[in-house]
């Protein structure tokens, strides 16, 4: 019990993080990887589709492209409201719903196919949500994710993150979703045919401090870590602008930094 109610207060400050600045703009920037991930999952019209921890709906526009009868799930209310502002512009038809993806409201085997970018995977129980995500699958539906890898770019954001304001005792971190040990472990025998591709996607500024910036006011984590250290944050902000210049690939004087992820299909058994 003591465990739940850790947890509890884990995710009721995860929900203001998110909450916080503008995700929304961030998600905008890296919404190719679920028009990909979908065209990987090769959904088909009229399939019935759960996106867990949606944001601002970047997989369940994807799905719904495809013709799909979309859910968007999260667990913060500011970020579905997104989803449905940008699914009302561009006509596209999902029903948000706002749901906790360790504890999901949803029949067993209620969905053909369960999708998530880099959302589940900031959920605080990976076990738990593991085991959601299988459940409200219909047994050989689909399941596809994208996660960011502990050795990306993005990986390095977190542990660069971490070394100037420490993460919550006991949370396993969260690009572990990113490791293919990691994943198999997670969902076992209760997947078949589990595929698991590397890939990268390409963040774009003008420079690497514009990557700082955006992310510094924009993006829930690393805003909270920058309010967090109050004046003592120039340090934060030099080392991952240092970061980011050293995984830049750019040759034209502009910043280009590749950030690895995996892609994951696997099947309901």
């Amino acid at each position: 019990m003591t465990n739940e109610l850790v947890l509890d207060g884990i995710k009721a400050k995860q929900q203001k993080t998110w909450g916080s600045g503008d995700y929304g703009a961030v998600a905008a920037i890296i919404h190719p990887m679920s028009e990909a991930l979908v065209q990987s999952a090769d959904l088909s019209a009229g399939t019935k589709v759960l996106d867990v921890a949606a944001g601002t709906g970047n997989a369940s526009l994807a799905a719904a492209r495809c013709l799909c009868d979309v859910t968007a799930s999260d667990y913060v209310p500011e970020l579905l409201d997104r989803a449905q502002e940008r699914a009302d512009a561009e006509h596209l038809p999902i029903t948000c719903e706002v749901a906790d993806a360790e504890n999901l409201p949803y029949a067993d085997g209620q969905f053909d196919a369960v999708l998530s970018v880099v959302g589940v995977m900031f959920a605080p129980n990976h076990e738990a949500a593991a085991a959601e995500l299988t459940r409200v699958c219909r047994p050989g539906g689909t399941i596809a994710l994208a996660n960011w890898t502990p050795d990306g770019f993005i990986g390095h954001v977190f542990k660069t993150i971490g070394r100037h304001v420490p993460p919550p005792a006991g949370v396993t971190p969260p690009p572990l979703w990113g490791d293919e040990a990691h994943i198999r472990e997670l969902f076992g025998d209760r997947v078949t045919d589990l595929k698991i591709t590397p890939r990268d996607f390409v963040f774009r500024f003008p420079e690497a401090k514009d990557f700082t910036e955006m992310f510094k006011n924009k993006y829930g984590p690393t805003l909270k870590a920058f309010e967090a250290l109050g004046e003592n944050g120039q340090a934060l902000y030099d080392d991952l602008t240092e970061l980011a210049d050293k995984f830049n690939v750019a040759t034209d004087g502009t910043c280009k930094i590749p950030s690895r992820y995996v892609e994951v299909v696997a099947y309901r058994a």
